[in-house]
């Protein structure tokens, strides 16, 4: 499925947390802490934008509109809910 964000908002790929602790410890989903970190997958066409496709960006921690593509999580955010980029 192809997804195209409208206006000012992006699409992003969800990044997944650790699976095991600094001791090798496995951690299951259910008890990780979600992250707040994606990459850009698609833009919409507002001149707000300014970031582009695959760039690592952190996001607020309740932003945006999950949704399932390909069995991976992603996300459809407002560009005001991107909080910074990670190089």
């Amino acid at each position: 499925m192809n997804v195209k964000p409208l206006g000012s908002r992006v699409l992003l790929k969800v990044s997944m947390g650790e699976e095991k602790s600094s001791g090798g410890i496995f951690i299951p989903a259910s008890a990780q802490e979600k992250t707040q970190e994606g990459t850009i997958i698609a833009v919409g066409d507002s001149d707000e934008i300014t970031v582009k496709a695959k760039d690592k960006v952190i996001y607020d921690k309740y932003a945006g509109t999950q949704i399932k593509l390909d069995g991976d999580d992603h996300l459809i955010v407002k560009i005001d809910d991107i909080i910074a980029t990670i190089s």
